[in-house]
């Protein structure tokens, strides 16, 4: 029992592996080098690319037992990165009307930062409930829902056109799977924040270099 949990875990890390890598590969270079949003997404790309050339590396190997020829490397690589290409324009711009609030707030993901973009649309492939209800906003939102409006509010569209925050329903679902949403966000280099509100959600927030002690 214990071997075949064993395989079972080793399975799992490796199919899950490239998604943290192009999420926390990508973070880490908009914390530390900031090169804008895309840009930082791409790097996630690209680093994601070299380990996915190394799995179709080793599976090949095991098949044909070598590892074949720079034009192979090559092959391999424009492989990668066509299916990392489509992963990622699929998550950018394609969330389904069911993971969101209302049809207003589906607009507003346009103006939500590529990373949690890609964040929230990778984690609904396992969480197929998971609602958004809330991303980018304006000041006249706070006073509509009965707030004050927060000039440093990382809903708030900043100087390169993004929003760097976003909150997720949390009411109606079970604590467990609430923690494990909270952790995976944690995880891949997110500020991560339950409260109140207009309602219990998990606030999710990017740093953001323009307001670095916002959350």
């Amino acid at each position: 029992m214990g071997k075949i949990l064993y395989i079972l875990f080793k399975i799992i890390l490796i199919t899950i592996l490239p998604f943290i890598i192009l999420i926390r590969g990508s973070v880490y270079i908009h914390e530390h080098y900031d090169p804008g949003g895309m840009f930082s997404l791409i790097g996630g790309v690209i680093i994601t690319s070299i380990v996915l050339v190394l799995y179709f590396t080793v599976f090949y190997g095991i098949i044909a037992k070598k590892v074949g020829d720079l034009g192979s490397f090559k092959r391999r690589w424009v492989i990668a990165m066509l299916i990392l290409g489509g992963y990622t324009i699929h998550g950018l711009f394609f969330i389904s009307t069911s993971n969101v609030k209302s049809s207003n707030l589906k607009e507003e993901l346009s103006d939500l930062h590529p990373l949690l973009r890609i964040s929230v649309s990778t984690i609904i492939m396992l969480d197929k409930d998971l609602i958004i209800t809330d991303a980018s906003r304006m000041p006249e939102d706070y006073r509509k829902m009965g707030l004050p409006s927060k000039s440093s509010s990382l809903h708030f569209k900043q100087k390169d056109g993004y929003a760097y925050a976003m909150d997720l329903r949390t009411n109606t679902r079970h604590e467990f799977r609430n923690a494990l949403l909270k952790g995976y966000f944690w995880a891949m280099g997110f500020n991560t924040l339950r409260h109140g509100g207009t309602g219990d959600h998990l606030h999710i927030s990017l740093k953001c270099h323009y307001r670095p002690r916002s959350i």
